[in-house]
């Protein structure tokens, strides 16, 4: 097993097209470290810098403390899973194990003991003397893992391995990935755009947009203390609330957050930010809908029930979301009208004050760098 260092690192292909911007991340031994982010944010270019399949344009690269810059991909003693599987289909389950293993030209005894062993840790025996064309997606998904495992790699490295399978087998197969990836104990970079895979599988998670690192934390610091607007846009689902704010002072010298035509106590420590134009956030489950005069007004726009939640719909009187509408979590089904006025409790011990830069007031960034 080996740590990774990314230092400084700038991609910039042929044509001037820039891929990645001053990426610097260490990725501890025996980590798995999920990198997400939208589409064309770059993840898929830092993990091909990694697997040495693109050379960085400036930056230094380390696995296990050395240098890789310039070496081969087979110097590097990295295994690559990919998204499409990428199987021999004229092979066995059994002879795609093998091939990697002849490659190297290991001897046979090893060669079957390291096929066996990935067989068992991957529950593969039975299909061993199949095609891949016998077998399901996740199947040959767990035969693709298997492949890249035999080779013992210092480095473990999958590119979106779930994404071609359906919802549900996508959901089983996280599950047992999970787990394997605890048993293993190998250092993994693990790509994806699903932010659910993203929080389950990463014992940290970097967000990455537009070739820069956002911000690298643990699944529930990302989730509770998001570096910037983009964070707190990207991670959840649905997403955090965003909208402009104000704070200004009323009557008595009390504090008030101000949201468009509306307003809401504030607590006296954001005094610091009066008058600063800047964007408040709340997350879908910390709205609750209120019978009082000081909750916010708003008018249902749609609801989805989902049994054990209803998601609903709202638009706020007189705020400018920055979304269209805003998202209330509610526990149980509970049935509303389009058109219907209610008033909604934010509780601003959830709030979240980002400022003109989009760079969050009300939380550090702990556990990583964080950048616009």
């Amino acid at each position: 097993m080996a740590d990774v260092t990314f230092e400084n690192i700038d991609k910039i292909y042929p044509g001037g097209t820039q891929a990645i911007f001053e990426f610097s991340l260490a990725v501890a031994d025996g980590e798995a470290l999920a990198l997400v982010g939208p589409s064309g944010c770059g993840k898929s270019t830092l993990l091909r810098l990694l697997a040495g399949l693109e050379t960085p344009t400036s930056g230094v690269l380390r696995i296990g403390g050395e240098v890789v810059n310039d070496q081969s991909p087979q110097q590097r003693n990295v295994a690559m899973v990919f998204q499409d599987y990428a199987l021999y289909p004229h092979m066995t389950v059994r002879q795609n194990l093998e091939f990697p293993l002849k490659m190297r030209r290991l001897p046979r005894l090893e060669i079957e003991q390291q096929v066996k062993w990935a067989a068992e840790l991957l529950s593969l025996g039975e299909w061993l003397n199949r095609l891949p064309r016998q077998l399901s997606g996740g199947q040959r998904q767990r035969v693709a893992m298997g492949r890249a495992l035999v080779r013992q790699p210092t480095v473990f490295l999958m590119d979106e391995p779930l994404s071609n399978l359906d919802a549900r087998l996508r959901g089983q197969i996280r599950a047992e990935l999970s787990e394997l990836l605890d048993r293993l104990g190998t250092t993994t970079v693990y790509v994806t755009h699903d932010q659910a895979e993203a929080m389950t599988l990463g014992d940290r998670v970097a967000v990455v947009d537009h070739g820069r690192l956002q911000q690298v934390a643990p699944p529930q610091e990302l989730y509770e203390q998001p570096a910037n607007i983009f964070v707190a846009g990207f991670i959840g689902n649905p997403p955090m609330n965003l909208f402009p704010a104000q704070l200004t002072i009323v009557s008595e010298g009390r504090l008030r957050l101000r949201l468009g035509e509306q307003s809401l106590p504030a607590p006296d420590y954001w005094r610091q930010w009066l008058d600063a134009p800047l964007t408040a956030g709340i997350r879908p489950e910390h709205l609750a809908l209120t019978s009082q005069d000081s909750g916010l007004r708003a008018t249902v726009h749609d609801a989805e029930y989902l049994g054990h939640e209803t998601l609903l719909y709202l638009r706020i009187d007189g705020i400018a979301l920055i979304a269209p509408v805003m998202v209330a979590r509610l526990s149980g089904i509970r049935i509303f009208h389009k058109g219907e006025a209610v008033r909604l409790a934010l509780n601003t011990a959830h709030l979240h004050l980002f400022d003109a830069a989009g760079l969050a007031l009300d939380h550090g960034m702990t556990g990583g760098d964080a950048r616009r």
